[in-house]
């Protein structure tokens, strides 16, 4: 592979529960802080679940003015925040590079798309009494899956591929990897790739919770979510967004960027068994990870981090860990491993590309972040590899991996090396 057709990430941006900027998201999740509160948006006194990590403090205003504000979802205005955060932290406004606009392109997700908008529009609708069909004409450009990336086009007048990925929590890791092969074809010098959710509301928590998916820790929100923890009773729902400058690397390297990493590896499989459920033996989930490690041509005993889905789920953790643990079974002293949606919670759609950023950003700080609150090692798991329980670590990582899994069994592992 040529320099040409090497992947590289060149900028990131977040909006994320545990903070506004890369800078505050990634402090806090150094020092393992909590996102999870009791829920602000509505009233939820009679939901079986009534916390989730919202963001906090977010201002459209930074970004957009009112009226763009009105024409958007908030998961859109996440996701635009977003990538304005990871323009400008690749330096692409004011490189002064001659760009052909047709080599620029958005690829961004969402499981959910503008579910706001959708209940806001059916609320009004049924409230209203007259039975009359009195939509907003704003109600489908503002609710689809695919318009965040179209807004974002816009934005930065980029005319190449633009569309959304959907395969609920692998969302963004599938479009993270379609960015990665499409540079690797030619196709695009530049691409904003990432994911976006705002499902804090009453259809999206009444929804997971009806599912029994979330944890029901209403009297200490703080340490619901805990990975691999005997007492883990579900994920806790988190929004926000995060979006990476993938770029090649011979154009990074001709403008004089910052590289932060290279994007070299993905993997996709399918468990092709249940609608919600993993399945249980871990290994479509084992085979997601040895393709995206054959794609970036490293072994596991390169990788020295692993960023795990770990949603703190019954059903989910075991498979996980367990195809974790054959597949790095002769380089488990080796490995770090952790769960960071003990702190975000879980973005759906979003939660990808929040974790490739914070995949990363460990490679480029030499840090390992934490799994917090898990405190009893569930012992049916046999877990047999370091989870990073409670505190950062201090590590060079040369290569590092990050995994997620979706409803309908959609697996997606990415690799990230050093560069």
């Amino acid at each position: 592979m040529t320099d040409q057709n090497r992947a590289v990430v060149t900028g990131m941006g977040m909006i994320s529960p545990v903070g506004n900027t890369q800078k505050e998201a990634w402090e806090a999740i150094l020092a393992g802080k909590s996102a999870a509160a009791p829920i602000t948006r509505f009233d939820c006194s009679e939901f079986r679940t009534r916390f989730a990590c919202e963001v906090k403090g977010f201002d459209p205003a930074a970004y957009f003015d009112a009226k763009e504000a009105r024409s958007m979802d908030l998961y859109t205005q996440y996701a635009v925040a977003a990538a304005a955060q990871a323009y400008d932290d690749a330096g692409l406004g004011w490189c002064g590079c001659s760009r052909d606009p047709y080599r620029w392109g958005v690829i961004f997700a969402s499981g959910i798309g503008g579910i706001n908008t959708l209940q806001e529009e059916l609320f009004k609708y049924a409230q209203s009494g007259t039975g009359k069909p009195r939509f907003s004409p704003f109600m489908v450009p503002k609710m689809i899956g695919n318009i965040a990336a179209g807004v974002i086009a816009v934005k930065y007048d980029m005319r190449g591929m633009n569309y959304g990925t959907v395969s609920a929590c692998a969302s963004s890791s599938h479009a993270l990897i379609d960015a990665m092969n499409l540079i690797r074809l030619g196709k695009a010098d530049v691409i904003i790739a990432g994911g976006s959710e705002a499902p804090i509301n009453v259809t999206g928590v009444g929804g997971f919770g009806a599912l029994r998916a979330l944890s029901e820790r209403n009297d200490d929100p703080a340490t619901a979510s805990r990975p691999f923890d005997k007492d883990r009773d579900g994920f806790v729902l988190g929004e926000g967004a995060a979006a990476l400058i993938i770029e090649s690397l011979d154009h990074a390297q001709s403008r004089g960027a910052r590289i932060y990493a290279e994007l070299c590896g993905g993997g996709m499989t399918a468990d092709a068994f249940h609608s919600t459920l993993p399945h249980p033996d871990g290994t479509s989930v084992e085979k997601a990870m040895a393709l995206a490690m054959d794609d970036a041509e490293v072994n596991p005993e390169d990788i020295g981090y692993i960023n795990l889905h770990a949603t703190s789920t019954p059903a989910g953790d075991g498979p996980e860990i367990g195809a974790v643990q054959r597949l790095f079974k002769n380089s488990l002293d080796k490995l770090h491993v952790s769960g960071t949606k003990s702190m975000t919670g879980h973005l759906l759609g979003g939660t990808g590309a929040l974790e490739s950023a914070i995949t990363i950003l460990s490679i480029h700080n030499g840090m390992i972040p934490p799994t917090i609150n898990t405190v009893n090692i569930d012992p049916a798991l046999d877990v047999r590899v370091d989870l990073t329980l409670g505190k950062a670590v201090e590590k060079n990582i040369n290569a590092a991996m990050t995994n997620s899994f979706g409803f309908g069994g959609q697996n997606a592992s990415i690799v990230f090396k050093k560069i």
